[in-house]
């Protein structure tokens, strides 16, 4: 981290996060962030993933930019691949503020935004007007006020899913009230049967993944598993923001809302290691949740990860850890004499 990515964390960790968050996505869009502009890439981080090129394979999870406003900016932050949304198929303002919830002492925050975007139309058309470059996806959502939810998320599909590189079904925020019944494995498989649908009508067909929540026991964890390998999905991305509380020491820990940051690397690796197991490494999965660091992102790739998302993490660390985790990771394979598909999966029984 440099000394103006320092000072720059410093005054806007002094501001109240939601706009703190508002204003470093204007920073960006004014260039005022200083970026790598093109990812960290060799041989050993390249990846094919569910039919996407990718540089490297850390990437940027879903809710940084929900409204891809600041697209160009992000594609030259150093990630391998970029999530944005969540959209719905209208806009909608979320729930109401405050919102978003800075644990300092836990290296953490809790956000209950309840998927407030500018809606699908909106997005699909910043998405339409990115640079070439990296693959870019939209995590998509329901409106909160919907009548019939997994329609929605078919809707979103149609409106903006030719301008995505890949689609995630997000049936895992905590932030709108029974969304995550719609992991059960029946309600499910017709949810995805209608994406999936939607999907095919499209020319360029983007792959679909769906996102899960971490609070899952095993016997859901193998229902979702069955399902994703059924429908089929293109990948798996493990996992959604916690609604747990243990062992947090902020003054905010009893805010409502999900959990995501250094509390959560544990409890999302050990889902993703179950994952993992179910599947028998036949559908490509994402690590997500808590990754602060290389040994952090090298431990969910011995998991059962393919790749890595990270976002919380950024919040105390900067952008400039996209790029260094992947460079340590490419250090880290050349030392190890070892290949990004040989390392998945290696550690799983470590994680059960």
């Amino acid at each position: 981290m440099n000394l103006i990515e320092r000072m720059g964390l410093a005054a806007l960790h002094r501001l109240d996060p939601e706009r703190a968050h508002d204003l470093s996505i204007l920073a960006l869009r004014k260039g005022l962030v200083p970026l790598p502009g093109q990812p960290v890439t060799s041989g050993r981080l390249r990846l094919r993933l569910a039919g996407l090129d990718l540089p490297n394979p850390v990437g940027l999870a879903a809710g940084y930019d929900k409204n891809a406003r600041a697209l160009p900016a992000l594609m030259r932050a150093g990630f391998g691949f970029i999530e944005v949304g969540a959209a719905t198929p209208r806009a909608q303002p979320g729930n109401p503020r405050p919102r978003l919830f800075r644990l300092s002492e836990d290296r953490a925050i809790i956000n209950r935004f309840g998927f407030n975007n500018q809606g699908a139309s909106a997005i699909a058309q910043r998405l339409a007007a990115r640079p070439s470059g990296i693959p870019v996806g939209l995590n998509i959502g329901a409106n909160k006020d919907s009548i019939d939810r997994s329609a929605d998320f078919a809707e979103v599909v149609r409106i903006s899913g030719a301008h995505a590189d890949f689609l995630t079904v997000n049936v895992s925020s905590p932030n709108t009230e029974k969304l995550r019944d719609l992991q059960g494995a029946e309600a499910l498989a017709a949810l995805l049967q209608g994406v999936l649908q939607a999907r095919d009508s499209l020319k360029n067909r983007p792959p679909v993944f769906i996102k899960i929540a971490p609070d899952l026991d095993n016997a859901a964890i193998a229902d979702i598993a069955a399902v994703a390998l059924a429908a089929p999905v293109d990948a798996i991305i493990a996992t959604n923001t916690t609604l747990t509380r243990d062992g947090l020491s902020s003054p905010h820990a009893p805010q409502a809302g999900g959990l995501s940051g250094a509390p959560l690397f544990e409890r999302s690796t050990r889902v993703l290691a179950r994952l993992y197991r179910e599947t028998q490494g036949r559908v490509p999965l994402i690590g997500v949740g808590g990754i602060g660091s290389t040994e952090q992102a090298w431990q969910k790739l011995r998991a059962g990860a393919s790749a890595v998302q990270i976002y919380s993490a950024l919040i105390y660390q900067g952008f400039s850890l996209a790029s260094r985790i992947a460079r340590e990771l490419d250090q880290r394979l050349a030392r190890e004499n070892i290949t990004l598909s040989e390392l998945t999966g290696s550690g799983n029984a470590d994680w059960l």
